[in-house]
């Protein structure tokens, strides 16, 4: 079910944003040299190319979210080789489903690193756990999606493992919630834990919580789930459910005049999404990672024409995941570059672990890949749908923790 495997994704990482020689975090911007490549012999690495595996969950549960992935992958790379590479090679891979399955995951990671010889992995699946203690004694460099237990890896790398739940609290607490109804898509236990890490930050910080409200859209009627949250006496509502399933609910609510003082959804800022549940998600808010679409700049820029012209069949760039998926990409091409003519993996995983301030080129706020394992996001971005349902509203380019921002 979606809130198995997969619910990591909604409320760490991506629901996800945190980005690394003390560079100053400018991204991989190529990092090609006009010195002809050097002939090395490590896997994946010719004179003029670099070979690296990608593994994504392209069908099986949860794999929708995931369906702009790829592209943010071809952007990326197809910038980078656009600008000559890395220190004069070309970057290809080899792309493999795991159908978001722990056992399919390790033969496609196998295959990848073996029969293939990729330098490193790219993942967008939150199936990698049981695969990740091979590849650690392999040494063989991953970056990608992550849940937070994840960072003992010293050969993996992320820019988000988790995101502070107090930061939504003082969200919504501006917002002139009180109490807070949590609604789920199920209750897996996964769900129920990561629920309660949410409840206990929240009511640290003075917010009343409820219960897990579960909704199950094949059995349950949304009106269900909100005459609960009424008679609960909540004023505001955070959702740790599909997209779908909190349109329904908060259509019901509107229906049903329930006059909520903010409502938030742990995922679903993709602009894919507005004109099929736009109007039902009308005022629910969302956390951003990342430097938000709407808010613009060069960075944005950049991706934006990265995607029109390398992933062209993505006619909506503004999604979620194709942006994760580019940023993951661009902290592998900040690996290779820093790891020198003639990488190697041990070279690439030393090298962006001392990356003291990376930021993607600007689409995140700066990190320190040494210790990010160790430092929940305090401050991140937040969007709303506006009335109209067809257009996301910059709410805060950054809140954090304590209430501070913009």
């Amino acid at each position: 079910m979606f809130l198995g495997r997969l619910s990591a994704r909604l409320w760490g990482g991506v629901a996800a944003a945190a980005l690394a020689v003390a560079v100053t975090g400018c991204s991989a911007s190529g990092g090609g040299s006009t010195t002809e490549a050097a002939a090395c012999d490590s896997p994946g690495v010719t004179a003029d190319q670099v070979k690296i595996g990608l593994v994504v969950t392209d069908s099986g549960p949860g794999s929708a979210a995931f369906d702009s992935a790829r592209s943010g992958v071809d952007a990326r790379i197809g910038l980078a080789n656009q600008e000559g590479g890395i220190h004069g090679r070309q970057i290809v891979y080899e792309w493999r489903d795991d159908a978001n399955s722990p056992s399919q995951n390790a033969n496609v990671t196998t295959s990848l690193v073996q029969q293939d010889s990729v330098f490193g992995l790219l993942t967008v699946t939150a199936a990698l756990g049981d695969s990740l203690d091979r590849l650690a004694a392999q040494q063989v460099p991953v970056v990608g999606f992550a849940q937070p237990d994840w960072g003992k890896y010293q050969n993996f790398f992320t820019y988000l493992y988790a995101a502070s739940p107090d930061t939504i609290g003082r969200y919504i607490q501006a917002s002139g919630g009180t109490k807070v109804a949590f609604v789920t898509t199920g209750t897996s236990a996964f769900t129920l834990q990561v629920m309660a890490r949410y409840q206990a930050a929240f009511r640290a910080i003075g917010l009343g919580t409820t219960d897990a409200i579960s909704y199950a859209s094949s059995t349950d009627s949304p009106a269900r789930v909100v005459q609960q949250i009424s008679a609960a006496g909540a004023d505001s509502m955070i959702g740790f459910t599909t997209s779908g399933d909190f349109a329904a609910i908060a259509q019901a609510a509107r229906a049903a005049h329930l006059d909520l003082s903010s409502s938030v959804a742990l995922t679903g800022y993709d602009h894919g999404l507005l004109p099929t549940l736009g109007p039902a998600l009308s005022g629910v808010s969302f956390p951003v990672y990342f430097r938000p679409f709407e808010a613009g700049g060069a960075a944005i820029d950049r991706y934006r024409a990265a995607m029109t012209r390398f992933a062209p069949e993505t006619f909506v760039p503004e999604q979620q995941f194709a942006m994760h998926a580019y940023i993951y990409t661009d902290m592998f091409l900040r690996g290779l570059e820093l790891a020198g003519p003639c990488p190697t993996r041990e070279g690439f995983i030393s090298a962006l672990r001392k990356v003291s301030n990376y930021d993607a080129g600007g689409l995140i706020a700066p990190i320190n890949l040494g210790n990010n394992a160790s430092q929940p996001l305090n401050c991140y971005a937040f969007v709303k749908i506006n009335p109209a349902g067809n257009a996301f509203q910059v709410v805060h380019e950054r809140l954090c923790a304590d209430g501070t921002g913009n």
